[in-house]
Protein backbone atom coordinates (compact mmCIF):
# COMPACT_ATOMS: atom_id res chain seq x y z
CA UNK A 1 0.00 0.00 0.00
CA UNK A 2 1.43 3.41 -0.86
CA UNK A 3 1.78 5.92 1.93
CA UNK A 4 -0.76 8.68 2.25
CA UNK A 5 1.10 11.20 0.18
CA UNK A 6 -1.62 13.35 -1.34
CA UNK A 7 -1.76 16.85 0.04
CA UNK A 8 -4.09 19.67 0.80
CA UNK A 9 -1.99 22.79 0.96
CA UNK A 10 -2.45 26.40 1.80
CA UNK A 11 -1.68 28.66 -1.13
CA UNK A 12 2.03 28.79 -1.88
CA UNK A 13 2.92 25.74 0.21
CA UNK A 14 5.49 23.35 -1.20
CA UNK A 15 4.44 19.76 -1.85
CA UNK A 16 7.89 18.21 -1.41
CA UNK A 17 7.82 15.24 0.95
CA UNK A 18 9.98 15.95 3.99
CA UNK A 19 9.36 12.77 6.01
CA UNK A 20 7.77 9.47 5.06
CA UNK A 21 6.88 6.56 7.33
CA UNK A 22 6.54 3.19 5.62
CA UNK A 23 4.88 0.34 7.52
CA UNK A 24 6.16 1.82 10.79
CA UNK A 25 5.85 -0.62 13.68
CA UNK A 26 6.65 -0.57 17.38
CA UNK A 27 5.98 -3.54 19.68
CA UNK A 28 6.79 -3.41 23.40
CA UNK A 29 7.60 -6.89 24.75
CA UNK A 30 5.63 -8.14 27.75
CA UNK A 31 7.49 -10.52 30.07
CA UNK A 32 6.59 -12.67 33.06
CA UNK A 33 8.89 -13.51 35.96
CA UNK A 34 11.52 -11.50 37.82
CA UNK A 35 14.65 -13.63 37.62
CA UNK A 36 13.99 -15.95 34.68
CA UNK A 37 11.73 -13.68 32.69
CA UNK A 38 9.82 -15.11 29.79
CA UNK A 39 8.27 -13.16 26.95
CA UNK A 40 4.52 -13.79 26.88
CA UNK A 41 3.45 -11.29 24.25
CA UNK A 42 3.85 -7.76 22.94
CA UNK A 43 1.95 -4.52 23.17
CA UNK A 44 1.32 -3.45 19.57
CA UNK A 45 1.58 0.29 20.15
CA UNK A 46 2.14 1.17 16.48
CA UNK A 47 1.33 -1.54 13.95
CA UNK A 48 2.33 -0.93 10.35
CA UNK A 49 1.31 2.67 9.64
CA UNK A 50 2.32 4.66 6.56
CA UNK A 51 2.05 8.41 6.03
CA UNK A 52 3.94 11.40 4.67
CA UNK A 53 4.61 14.89 5.99
CA UNK A 54 5.10 17.54 3.31
CA UNK A 55 7.53 20.39 3.73
CA UNK A 56 5.78 23.49 5.08
CA UNK A 57 2.57 21.82 6.24
CA UNK A 58 1.07 20.72 9.54
CA UNK A 59 0.13 17.04 9.64
CA UNK A 60 -2.12 16.19 12.59
CA UNK A 61 -2.44 12.82 14.31
CA UNK A 62 -5.58 12.33 16.40
CA UNK A 63 -7.16 9.51 18.35
CA UNK A 64 -8.00 8.36 21.85
CA UNK A 65 -5.33 8.00 24.53
CA UNK A 66 -3.24 4.89 23.92
CA UNK A 67 -3.84 4.76 20.17
CA UNK A 68 -0.12 5.15 19.35
CA UNK A 69 0.16 8.87 18.52
CA UNK A 70 2.91 9.70 20.99
CA UNK A 71 4.77 6.45 20.30
CA UNK A 72 4.82 7.42 16.61
CA UNK A 73 6.36 10.78 17.48
CA UNK A 74 8.94 9.11 19.74
CA UNK A 75 9.96 6.80 16.89
CA UNK A 76 10.54 9.82 14.65
CA UNK A 77 12.50 11.54 17.43
CA UNK A 78 14.59 8.34 17.88
CA UNK A 79 13.50 8.11 21.52
CA UNK A 80 12.24 4.59 20.82
CA UNK A 81 13.78 1.87 18.66
CA UNK A 82 11.75 0.91 15.59
CA UNK A 83 10.56 -2.71 15.62
CA UNK A 84 10.13 -2.76 11.85
CA UNK A 85 9.39 -0.42 8.99
CA UNK A 86 11.21 2.58 7.61
CA UNK A 87 11.44 6.31 8.18
CA UNK A 88 12.66 8.33 5.21
CA UNK A 89 13.85 11.88 5.85
CA UNK A 90 14.38 14.00 2.74
CA UNK A 91 14.37 10.72 0.81
CA UNK A 92 17.06 9.02 2.92
CA UNK A 93 16.46 5.99 5.15
CA UNK A 94 17.48 7.13 8.65
CA UNK A 95 18.65 3.59 9.52
CA UNK A 96 21.21 3.78 6.69
CA UNK A 97 22.58 7.24 7.51
CA UNK A 98 26.24 7.87 8.22
CA UNK A 99 27.13 9.24 11.68
CA UNK A 100 27.35 12.77 10.24
CA UNK A 101 23.96 12.44 8.52
CA UNK A 102 22.49 10.94 11.67
CA UNK A 103 23.66 13.89 13.78
CA UNK A 104 22.19 16.26 11.20
CA UNK A 105 18.87 14.41 11.40
CA UNK A 106 18.78 14.75 15.18
CA UNK A 107 19.25 18.51 14.83
CA UNK A 108 16.68 18.74 12.04
CA UNK A 109 13.86 17.20 14.09
CA UNK A 110 12.90 18.98 17.30
CA UNK A 111 9.96 18.72 19.69
CA UNK A 112 7.67 20.78 21.92
CA UNK A 113 6.25 18.56 24.64
CA UNK A 114 2.97 18.65 26.53
CA UNK A 115 4.07 19.79 29.98
CA UNK A 116 5.89 23.16 30.02
CA UNK A 117 6.69 22.67 33.72
CA UNK A 118 8.74 19.47 33.39
CA UNK A 119 10.23 19.93 29.90
CA UNK A 120 12.51 22.81 30.94
CA UNK A 121 15.46 22.39 33.31
CA UNK A 122 14.80 24.41 36.50
CA UNK A 123 18.56 24.83 37.03
CA UNK A 124 19.28 26.55 33.72
CA UNK A 125 18.62 30.13 32.76
CA UNK A 126 16.30 30.61 29.81
CA UNK A 127 19.11 31.92 27.61
CA UNK A 128 21.14 28.75 28.18
CA UNK A 129 18.10 26.53 27.60
CA UNK A 130 17.53 28.09 24.18
CA UNK A 131 21.24 28.22 23.36
CA UNK A 132 21.94 24.56 24.18
CA UNK A 133 20.72 23.06 20.87
CA UNK A 134 22.52 25.82 18.96
CA UNK A 135 25.81 24.96 20.69
CA UNK A 136 25.29 21.25 19.96
CA UNK A 137 24.21 21.55 16.33
CA UNK A 138 25.85 24.73 14.99
CA UNK A 139 29.34 26.20 14.88
CA UNK A 140 28.57 29.77 15.95
CA UNK A 141 30.52 32.29 17.99
CA UNK A 142 29.23 33.28 21.47
CA UNK A 143 28.11 36.63 20.04
CA UNK A 144 26.17 34.95 17.24
CA UNK A 145 24.55 32.58 19.72
CA UNK A 146 23.46 35.49 21.95
CA UNK A 147 22.02 37.30 18.94
CA UNK A 148 20.08 34.22 17.88
CA UNK A 149 18.71 33.70 21.40
CA UNK A 150 17.57 37.34 21.51
CA UNK A 151 15.96 36.98 18.08
CA UNK A 152 14.11 33.81 19.11
CA UNK A 153 12.80 35.41 22.29
CA UNK A 154 11.36 38.17 20.12
CA UNK A 155 9.84 35.63 17.72
CA UNK A 156 7.93 33.89 20.53
CA UNK A 157 6.83 37.16 22.14
CA UNK A 158 9.07 37.33 25.21
CA UNK A 159 11.13 40.31 26.34
CA UNK A 160 14.87 40.40 25.69
CA UNK A 161 15.94 40.18 29.34
CA UNK A 162 14.06 36.89 29.74
CA UNK A 163 17.32 35.09 28.94
CA UNK A 164 18.66 35.91 32.44
CA UNK A 165 15.66 34.45 34.25
CA UNK A 166 14.80 30.88 35.30
CA UNK A 167 11.76 28.88 34.11
CA UNK A 168 10.00 29.10 37.50
CA UNK A 169 9.75 32.86 37.04
CA UNK A 170 7.34 32.41 34.11
CA UNK A 171 3.74 31.30 33.70
CA UNK A 172 2.76 28.07 31.93
CA UNK A 173 2.05 29.86 28.65
CA UNK A 174 5.36 31.72 28.81
CA UNK A 175 7.22 28.49 29.53
CA UNK A 176 5.67 26.93 26.44
CA UNK A 177 6.89 29.94 24.45
CA UNK A 178 10.38 29.21 25.80
CA UNK A 179 10.02 25.57 24.74
CA UNK A 180 9.00 26.72 21.26
CA UNK A 181 12.04 29.02 21.07
CA UNK A 182 14.28 26.12 22.10
CA UNK A 183 12.77 23.91 19.38
CA UNK A 184 13.35 26.65 16.78
CA UNK A 185 16.94 27.30 17.90
CA UNK A 186 18.79 24.84 15.59
CA UNK A 187 16.60 25.88 12.63
CA UNK A 188 14.94 22.44 12.33
CA UNK A 189 13.20 21.08 9.27
CA UNK A 190 10.47 19.39 11.36
CA UNK A 191 9.00 20.26 14.75
CA UNK A 192 6.89 17.67 16.56
CA UNK A 193 4.18 19.27 18.70
CA UNK A 194 3.07 16.68 21.25
CA UNK A 195 -0.14 18.01 22.83
CA UNK A 196 1.41 21.52 22.92
CA UNK A 197 -1.56 23.29 24.54
CA UNK A 198 -3.41 20.59 26.50
CA UNK A 199 -1.67 21.46 29.80
CA UNK A 200 -2.36 25.19 29.46
CA UNK A 201 -5.27 27.30 30.64
CA UNK A 202 -8.05 27.59 28.10
CA UNK A 203 -7.50 31.35 27.90
CA UNK A 204 -3.90 30.85 26.75
CA UNK A 205 -4.37 27.99 24.29
CA UNK A 206 -5.53 30.19 21.41
CA UNK A 207 -2.51 32.47 21.90
CA UNK A 208 -0.05 29.58 21.60
CA UNK A 209 -1.88 28.07 18.60
CA UNK A 210 -1.88 31.42 16.81
CA UNK A 211 1.80 31.90 17.67
CA UNK A 212 2.63 28.52 16.10
CA UNK A 213 0.66 29.38 12.96
CA UNK A 214 2.42 32.76 12.69
CA UNK A 215 5.81 31.05 13.09
CA UNK A 216 4.92 28.56 10.38
CA UNK A 217 3.91 31.30 7.96
CA UNK A 218 7.03 33.41 8.64
CA UNK A 219 9.62 30.64 8.90
CA UNK A 220 8.01 28.03 6.58
CA UNK A 221 8.17 25.50 9.41
CA UNK A 222 6.85 21.94 9.15
CA UNK A 223 4.85 20.53 12.06
CA UNK A 224 3.68 17.09 13.16
CA UNK A 225 0.85 17.86 15.59
CA UNK A 226 -0.11 15.18 18.12
CA UNK A 227 -3.41 15.96 19.84
CA UNK A 228 -6.71 14.56 21.03
CA UNK A 229 -8.53 17.91 20.93
CA UNK A 230 -10.22 17.99 17.52
CA UNK A 231 -10.69 21.76 17.63
CA UNK A 232 -6.93 22.27 18.02
CA UNK A 233 -6.17 19.86 15.18
CA UNK A 234 -8.69 21.48 12.83
CA UNK A 235 -7.36 24.96 13.58
CA UNK A 236 -3.74 23.98 13.03
CA UNK A 237 -3.58 21.17 10.46
CA UNK A 238 -3.52 20.96 6.68
CA UNK A 239 -3.98 17.18 6.69
CA UNK A 240 -5.08 14.83 9.45
CA UNK A 241 -4.46 11.16 10.19
CA UNK A 242 -6.85 9.34 12.54
CA UNK A 243 -5.40 6.51 14.63
CA UNK A 244 -7.14 3.70 16.47
CA UNK A 245 -5.34 1.02 18.49
CA UNK A 246 -2.03 1.39 16.65
CA UNK A 247 -3.52 1.66 13.15
CA UNK A 248 -4.19 4.56 10.82
CA UNK A 249 -7.85 4.36 9.83
CA UNK A 250 -8.29 7.58 7.82
CA UNK A 251 -6.15 10.32 6.27
CA UNK A 252 -7.54 13.42 4.57
CA UNK A 253 -7.26 17.17 4.20
CA UNK A 254 -8.51 18.93 7.32
CA UNK A 255 -11.65 20.46 5.83
CA UNK A 256 -12.47 17.27 3.92
CA UNK A 257 -12.15 15.12 7.04
CA UNK A 258 -14.40 17.36 9.10
CA UNK A 259 -17.04 17.78 6.41
CA UNK A 260 -17.02 14.20 5.02
CA UNK A 261 -15.64 11.71 7.58
CA UNK A 262 -15.74 8.21 6.09
CA UNK A 263 -14.53 5.85 8.81
CA UNK A 264 -17.08 5.05 11.55
CA UNK A 265 -14.47 5.81 14.22
CA UNK A 266 -13.77 9.25 12.73
CA UNK A 267 -17.51 9.89 12.60
CA UNK A 268 -17.82 8.96 16.28
CA UNK A 269 -14.91 11.20 17.26
CA UNK A 270 -16.40 14.18 15.44
CA UNK A 271 -19.86 13.57 16.87
CA UNK A 272 -18.41 13.83 20.38
CA UNK A 273 -16.56 17.09 19.66
CA UNK A 274 -18.07 20.47 20.44
CA UNK A 275 -19.50 22.08 17.27
CA UNK A 276 -17.89 25.26 15.99
CA UNK A 277 -21.24 27.07 16.36
CA UNK A 278 -24.04 26.40 18.91
CA UNK A 279 -26.68 26.34 16.16
CA UNK A 280 -25.00 23.42 14.38
CA UNK A 281 -26.86 20.16 15.03
CA UNK A 282 -24.95 16.89 14.92
CA UNK A 283 -25.94 13.28 15.33
CA UNK A 284 -24.50 11.86 18.52
CA UNK A 285 -22.76 8.50 18.06
CA UNK A 286 -22.27 6.49 21.24
CA UNK A 287 -19.66 3.75 20.94
CA UNK A 288 -20.25 0.54 22.88
CA UNK A 289 -17.64 -1.16 25.01
CA UNK A 290 -14.08 -0.16 25.81
CA UNK A 291 -10.99 0.22 23.65
CA UNK A 292 -9.48 -3.31 23.36
CA UNK A 293 -6.03 -4.07 24.73
CA UNK A 294 -3.08 -3.46 22.44
CA UNK A 295 -1.61 -6.64 23.94
CA UNK A 296 -4.34 -8.74 22.33
CA UNK A 297 -6.08 -6.64 19.67
CA UNK A 298 -9.17 -8.01 17.89
CA UNK A 299 -8.69 -9.85 14.57
CA UNK A 300 -9.70 -8.19 11.34
CA UNK A 301 -10.55 -4.52 11.72
CA UNK A 302 -9.55 -3.50 15.24
CA UNK A 303 -12.55 -1.22 15.53
CA UNK A 304 -15.16 -3.84 14.63
CA UNK A 305 -16.18 -4.83 18.23
CA UNK A 306 -17.35 -1.22 18.80
CA UNK A 307 -18.39 -0.33 15.25
CA UNK A 308 -22.03 0.52 14.57
CA UNK A 309 -21.59 -0.40 10.87
CA UNK A 310 -19.62 -3.65 11.28
CA UNK A 311 -20.16 -6.52 8.85
CA UNK A 312 -19.05 -10.16 9.04
CA UNK A 313 -15.92 -9.51 6.99
CA UNK A 314 -14.80 -6.86 9.49
CA UNK A 315 -14.02 -9.51 12.13
CA UNK A 316 -12.12 -11.65 9.63
CA UNK A 317 -9.99 -9.39 7.45
CA UNK A 318 -8.10 -6.19 8.20
CA UNK A 319 -9.25 -3.59 5.67
CA UNK A 320 -6.55 -2.11 3.41
CA UNK A 321 -6.09 1.64 3.16
CA UNK A 322 -7.94 2.81 0.02
CA UNK A 323 -8.02 6.18 -1.69
CA UNK A 324 -11.71 7.12 -1.99
CA UNK A 325 -11.16 10.55 -3.48
CA UNK A 326 -8.10 12.67 -4.15
CA UNK A 327 -6.04 12.68 -0.97
CA UNK A 328 -8.77 11.02 1.11
CA UNK A 329 -7.79 7.55 2.29
CA UNK A 330 -9.74 5.22 4.56
CA UNK A 331 -9.28 1.68 5.90
CA UNK A 332 -12.82 0.32 6.04
CA UNK A 333 -14.82 -2.51 4.45
CA UNK A 334 -18.05 -0.53 4.16
CA UNK A 335 -19.03 0.67 0.69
Amino acid sequence: MPAAGCTAKREGMASEILLEARNLTKYFPVTKGLIFSKRIGAIKAVDGISFTINRGETFGLVGESGCGKTTTSRLILLLEEITSGTILFEGADISQMSPTEFDRYRGSVQAVFQDPYSSLSPRMKVGNIIAEPIVINDDLSPKEIRERVTSLLEVVGLRKDADELYPHEFSGGQRQRIAIARALAPDPSLIILDEPVSALDVSIRAQIMNLLRDIQMKMHSTFLLIAHDLAVVKHMSNRIGVMYLGKLVEVAASEELYSHPLHPYTQALLSAALPSHPDISREMIILSGEVPSALNPPPGCRFHPRCFKAKEICSQQAPPMKEISTGHLVACHKD
